[in-house]
C-alpha cells in the first residue's frame, strides 16, 4: 500500500512538473522576438509645416530637354559648347578624387572613364567625360539661371513662383540639412513622367529664394 502510494505521488508529482516545463516552453516560444534590425538614423528630409496643403499628389516633371542654362544649353552638351557659351572652367577634380556614388557617363557595367572629373564654372557643377558634359548641379546664387516652360528661374525666383510652376511638388516641400549649406527648404521633381529614373531633382530655397538645384540619383 506505501508503495502505491509513493508510486502515484511520484507520477503526480512527475505530470505536474511536465506540464508546467511544457507552458514555460510554449510561452516562450509566443513571446515576441526582440528585433534584430538595425536602427537606421532619421531621414534628413522633413515636412516644412510653413507650406500647406495635400500631399496625395505626385509632383510635377522637369525633363532635362525641356530646359536651358542661361537661355543656351540643355542638361547635355559638348565641352566646345560649353567653352563657348560658359567659358573656360573656373577648376576642375578628378571623380576619382571627389568620390561620388552615382555618375551620369558611368557605363551600364560600372565602368567609369578613369579621365573622368567635375568642372566648376560659378558655382555650379559639371561632369565632363571626354567630349562630353552635363550638368550635375546649378547654383543660382552667383547669376546662372535656367528657362523652363516659357519661365525663367533665376536667384530671384521666389516660392510662391515656383509655386505656380510645381503647385504639387511644394504641397510637398521639405527641410534638408545640406552639409556646408546649412537648413535649407527643398522641393523634388521627377525626371519623367513614367517614373523609369530612379532619380528626382531637387531645388533648394533659400530666404524665400532659389538658391541651387541638382539631379540626385541613388548609390
Amino acid at each position: 500500500m506505501k508503495i502505491s502510494v509513493s508510486h502515484s505521488f511520484f507520477a503526480l508529482t512527475l505530470s505536474l512538473f511536465t506540464g508546467l516545463m511544457l507552458s514555460c516552453c510554449s510561452n516562450k516560444t509566443n513571446r515576441p522576438k526582440a528585433s534584430t534590425a538595425m536602427h537606421m538614423p532619421a531621414p534628413i528630409l522633413k515636412a516644412d509645416t510653413s507650406v500647406s496643403g495635400s500631399t496625395d499628389k505626385a509632383s510635377e516633371v522637369m525633363d532635362a530637354n525641356e530646359i536651358k542654362l542661361n537661355g543656351k544649353l540643355k542638361r547635355y552638351f559638348t565641352i566646345q559648347q560649353f567653352n563657348s557659351v560658359l567659358g573656360k572652367a573656373d577648376s576642375s577634380k578628378l571623380l576619382s578624387v571627389v568620390g561620388p556614388c552615382a555618375t551620369i557617363f558611368e557605363k551600364s557595367d560600372g565602368f567609369i572613364d578613369p579621365a573622368a572629373k567635375y568642372l566648376y564654372k560659378n558655382g555650379s557643377v559639371y561632369e565632363n567625360v571626354k567630349d562630353k558634359v552635363a550638368i550635375q548641379e546649378i547654383n543660382f546664387s552667383k547669376g546662372d539661371m535656367i528657362t523652363f516652360h516659357g519661365k525663367t528661374l533665376s536667384n530671384e525666383t521666389t516660392l510662391a513662383d515656383l509655386q505656380e510652376l510645381f503647385p504639387n511638388a511644394v504641397r510637398n516641400i521639405g527641410v534638408m540639412d545640406v552639409k556646408g549649406r546649412g537648413k535649407l527648404q527643398v522641393i523634388m521633381l521627377r525626371e519623367d513622367k513614367n517614373n523609369v529614373s530612379e532619380g528626382h531633382i531637387n531645388l533648394f530655397i533659400k530666404n524665400g529664394k532659389l538658391h541651387y538645384m541638382e539631379w540626385w540619383f541613388p548609390c
